[in-house]
């Protein structure tokens, strides 16, 4: 378990919640049976060694120590008397005298013995050796007394000791030395002699006395041991209840493991799906609830990873659908921005940074009046909101539309058309289109109409009027004499000279108002822009117009009439821009467009470069509109018509300034005017809608 906690692995903590709890089921009832089993073992030890019991045994191995005693100092009185008798008269002490006195202690052996113990006369009872015999050379002991008992006896009075009770109770005996006086009168003192006296002690009374004895012995042997005894039952004890517990807690691992599977089952089975695992789940083989449990949860697994599928599924398709838009809205050319319900940008296309020529994005989160120069837009735009919620009715489209100009006062004023609409949440639409080049084609179509009526109306009094003053001078020139005919002549030559003038207004309005449908036909641009170019033979040999013409270029379907007069156009005024510098250059030059994939010719490019002082801001704003020119005799209508030409060959015409180093704030350093020409001879749709916008 140590080990399953130590890597971590799930559902040790459960195992050994549940391990303790069985372990504190089999712990508390174990330490009840301890507690008892304690104190009736600890009292049970303690009334075996009862104070009574102790004391009994003390009296009785007194008693038998009292009546040995007794026994032994009754046998030393008797044998002191026996000794003072053997000592009368002095003399030597027969054998007879001393079987007597055996037979009448009732004794084993009764012996005279010298001070060393040497025994002098014996008598020794029948089955344990023979009468002695009178005087030295008698029978002898059939043992000498031991030295310790000689050494008591020296010292003076009788001198005892029990033997035998070791061994065995049938040996028990009382062994006794006391001193013989000695009655002899004598110069030289005699050798001191002692009566030795062996008598046996009673059967039963040594029985009684060993088996006080030895009860005695072993109870203090076991009062000794009564401690151990004591710390051996409650060591058993508390043995039997640490294997109870162990069991207790091994029962419950074995058994834990059994009823936690499923739950670990169950646990992991969780953790995988809070961790995004969603895959099918183990179920526990088992028909109880726990089973159950884990069939369900697997079920509930199983349509959480379905749900999840089709949840994903539709978020999937949402993103698809939400790039599709976004692919759109970036590659519509009209404008599109989203407000919140507060007014601040959320989202901005590419169309409406472009358009407005402002980074929208960088704004996200701000209201468009901080963006600068688009304040009056975006108070104009707020406004109409404001009136669209505030005016609608029920069942009213929610949207509005309306053009708004800006930038009018500077350079590169551009007109928008917007359209604004409610969007759920109080979100609102804003989209709006560049119409700046609409209404310079709807101004150019109402000069052209402008032409026709003034073409008509102009041109027929013309030629009677320049007629008549011709006739007047006729008439009157002769007739008249000095001033009068110097007027004369003048006036009618200021009539004719602007009725020539009228007449090449009234030519200008008719080409452009009436300007034929171009025939297209395969052409070679580089052939016509050499015949354009020997017109000006002159301006080639001063270095004025110079040619750069591609090599390999294909040829292009236009009309040459129409296009060898817009290359004139865009020479002369090249020429006229340069003619005030001190070195002119112009450059007509040719190129072929090629593709960035696969490098093939996908239009041809005519353009006319120049060194001039370039276009005015309000110029290249309405270059192609008619009647805006720079010239002071100019009629306007050149690059209107160079533009309604470029329109009928399906061809994209550019105007811009050069500046120093292709810095847009660097000073100007020429113009260039470009002719892109995607209508190929070799392209097999000839009318398919070729120009780019």
């Amino acid at each position: 378990m140590v080990l399953r906690l130590r890597r971590g692995k799930f559902g040790s903590r459960l195992l050994l919640k549940l391990a303790g709890i069985f372990a504190i089921v089999g712990l508390l009832p174990g330490l009840v049976i301890y507690t008892v089993s304690w104190q009736f073992a600890s009292r049970s030890i303690e009334s075996w060694f009862d104070v009574r019991v102790a004391g009994a045994l003390d009296a009785g191995l007194a008693l038998g120590r009292s009546t040995l005693e007794s026994l032994q100092s009754d046998l030393a009185a008797k044998a002191e008397v026996a000794a003072a008798r053997l000592a009368e008269p002095p003399g030597v002490i027969g054998p007879l005298a001393l079987e007597r006195l055996r037979e009448q202690f009732g004794a084993l052996e009764v012996s005279v013995v010298a001070s060393s113990g040497q025994p002098l006369v014996s008598a020794v009872a029948s089955g344990t050796g023979a009468a002695g015999a009178a005087g030295a050379g008698g029978l002898g002991s059939r043992e000498r007394p031991p030295p310790a008992l000689l050494r008591q006896a020296r010292s003076g009075g009788p001198a005892s000791q029990i033997e035998g009770l070791e061994d065995d109770a049938a040996g028990a005996r009382i062994r006794l030395l006391v001193p013989v006086p000695n009655n002899a009168i004598s110069l030289n003192a005699a050798e001191a002699r002692y009566l030795h006296v062996v008598q046996p002690l009673p059967r039963a009374l040594t029985s009684n006395a060993l088996a006080v004895q030895a009860a005695y012995s072993e109870y203090q042997q076991r009062a000794l041991a009564r401690d151990a005894l004591r710390r051996m039952y409650i060591g058993t004890l508390t043995l039997a209840l640490v294997l109870a517990v162990f069991g207790a807690v091994l029962l419950a691992i074995v058994l834990g493991n059994q009823l936690t599977r499923p739950l670990i089952l169950l646990a992991e089975g969780v953790r995988e799906v809070a961790a995004g695992n969603l895959s099918a789940r183990p179920v526990f083989a088992s028909s109880d609830e726990l089973g159950g449990l884990t069939r369900s949860f697997a079920d509930m697994t199983q349509q959480v990873a379905d749900a999840r599928t089709q949840v994903q599924r539709g978020v999937d398709q949402l993103e698809s659908a939400r790039t599709r838009l976004q692919t759109i809205l970036d590659n519509l050319s009209a404008g599109v921005i989203l407000f919140t319900r507060e007014g601040l940008i959320d989202t901005v296309n590419p169309g409406a940074t472009r358009i407005l020529r402002q980074p929208l994005q960088a704004y996200a989160g701000r209201p468009m009046q901080e963006v600068p120069e688009l304040a009056p837009f975006a108070d104009a735009v707020t406004q109409r909101f404001q009136n669209l919620v505030a005016g609608s009715e029920p069942g009213e489209r929610e949207q509005w539309q309306d053009s708004f100009e800006l930038r009018a006062s500077q350079p590169g004023a551009i007109t928008l058309l917007a359209r604004g609409a409610m969007l759920p949440g109080d979100a609102r639409l804003l989209v709006f289109d560049d119409i700046t080049e609409v209404v310079s084609a709807q101004r150019a179509q109402a000069w052209a109409e402008v032409a026709r009526r003034l073409a008509h109306e102009i041109k027929n009094p013309l030629t009677p009027i320049q007629l008549s003053a011709e006739r007047l001078q006729h008439k009157l020139a002769s007739k008249l004499e000095g001033a009068d005919q110097v007027m004369l002549v003048r006036g009618v030559g200021v009539i004719v000279d602007q009725v020539e003038a009228m007449k090449q207004l009234v030519n200008e309005f008719r080409d452009y108002a009436r300007l034929p449908s171009a025939q297209l036909h395969p052409l070679a641009l580089n052939g016509l822009a050499l015949d354009v170019a020997s017109l000006y033979g002159q301006a080639q040999e001063q270095g004025q117009l110079t040619l750069s013409l591609g090599s390999d270029l294909p040829d292009i379907l236009g009309d040459a009439a129409q296009l060898r007069q817009v290359i004139h156009n865009l020479v002369q005024n090249a020429l006229d821009a340069v003619s005030s510098r001190e070195a002119p250059q112009v450059v007509l030059a040719t190129e072929a467009v090629r593709g960035e994939a696969d490098g093939a010719v996908t239009a041809v490019r005519l353009s006319v470069v120049d060194n001039g002082p370039g276009f005015d801001e309000q110029v290249l704003r309405r270059a192609f509109e008619p009647y805006v020119t720079t010239k002071p005799r100019g009629t306007g209508l050149g690059l209107a018509v160079v533009k309604k030409i470029a329109d009928e060959h399906r061809a994209r015409v550019r105007l811009r300034n050069r500046h120093e180093g292709d810095v847009p704030d660097a000073p100007v350093t020429g113009a260039r005017v470009s002719i892109s020409f995607f209508a190929l001879a070799q392209s097999p749709a000839r009318d398919a809608p070729l120009r780019p916008t």
